[in-house]
């Protein structure tokens, strides 16, 4: 039987002075972070880098990358990245998110977002609340998380474990090109186990997003593929993107999707278009990503949050507010229709 604890965070609880129908939510703690990583799978001294070059690749079974033939096709879940609605406030944007029709939203909560990570205890129960008024909710919290051994680390997790929020986006981690990738992949699995692990004890899971790019860890999803190798999805997944992984892959791009399927935890969806070598960011339909590509992510069976970025639009002037939530709406009215036809 699992250990219970509130999580109240420090000595005085906020989240409980918001509202008195605000819910809070118990937190199982698993297990202990260092018995965790030690019992873990993730423990084998085996890297994933060796595995792959001793021996073959071994791709997942064709029935579990297709769960269309034992999953009755629902409607996905649907939320949109709120960076561009920062100047907007909680019942603000909860209104707004509403009226677009999204089901929820994916909040920043990192330096300069919706939430600061400094006052994570104070402001994260508010957008909650206003959100849950308008029966919405925060799909995927996007952060600066990338080290369990950061004290602000473990103060959003719990922040967020006590008010039911499961997923998080982590900050990216970058290559040196002057350096041995492999070694540095290498390097990075013991950071990434242990904050496997403390996801593990509060309940939540990390999402690494493919970012296009050539200092960016995961933008070719082989190597991301690689370095997550033995850590449970249910603690470290991928927050897949459709634009960054078009604009790596080429016309390889589906052999990709293919191999870190079974790790998929969130699904993000943008568009761009090639001018000469300069990726630009269009609205959903004008560029790489069409119908057909959308449909390879099989979002009628996924179980998992859908994100919509919209990022052809300056974010950082306020007065363009209105043609973001336009934008939005338009994007989620046109992926909406693929998806149901």
């Amino acid at each position: 039987m699992h250990n219970l604890d509130l999580r109240r965070i420090g000595s005085v609880s906020p989240i409980g002075s918001v509202s008195p129908n605000f819910p809070l939510v118990v937190v199982p703690v698993k297990t202990n972070r260092r018995n965790f990583i030690a019992t873990s799978g993730c423990a084998a001294c085996a890297s994933a880098i060796g595995s792959l070059v001793a021996g073959p690749l071994v791709l997942p079974p064709a029935a579990a990358q297709d769960p269309s033939e034992s999953s009755a096709a629902r409607k996905p879940r649907i939320g949109v990245f709120t960076k561009p609605l920062n100047s907007l406030s909680f019942d603000e944007l909860a209104d707004s998110m509403a009226e677009a029709g999204f089901d929820g939203i994916e909040a920043p909560v990192r330096e300069g977002g919706n939430v600061e990570p400094e006052s994570v205890e104070e402001d994260l129960p508010r957008l909650v609340e206003a959100l849950g008024k308008r029966d919405l909710t925060v799909m995927v919290l996007t952060s600066d998380i990338n080290d369990a051994s950061d004290p602000l680390t473990e103060r959003v997790l719990r922040t967020a474990a006590t008010l039911g929020i499961t997923k998080y986006r982590m900050q990216y981690l970058k290559y040196e090109l002057n350096r041995d990738i492999a070694a540095q992949i290498e390097a990075w699995r013991p950071q990434l186990r242990d904050l496997a692990a403390m996801n593990h004890d509060f309940g939540v899971q990390g999402l690494y997003q493919n970012h296009a790019g050539n200092k960016y860890f995961g933008s070719s999803i082989w190597d991301l593929h690689i370095g997550l190798d033995g850590i449970d999805t249910a603690d470290i997944s991928v927050a897949y993107d459709i634009r960054h992984a078009i604009a790596e892959g080429g016309m390889s791009w589906p052999v990709a999707l293919n191999l870190i399927r079974p790790k998929i935890g969130a699904i993000y969806v943008k568009d761009f278009r090639w001018d000469g070598n300069r990726l630009v960011n269009v609205p959903l339909g004008e560029g790489r990503v069409g119908k057909e590509e959308v449909g390879a992510l099989r979002l009628n069976t996924f179980d998992g949050p859908v994100s919509l970025h919209e990022e052809y639009i300056d974010h950082k002037d306020p007065a363009l507010v209105p043609k973001h939530l336009a934008a939005m709406k338009s994007d989620l009215n046109l992926l909406r229709s693929w998806i149901e036809n």
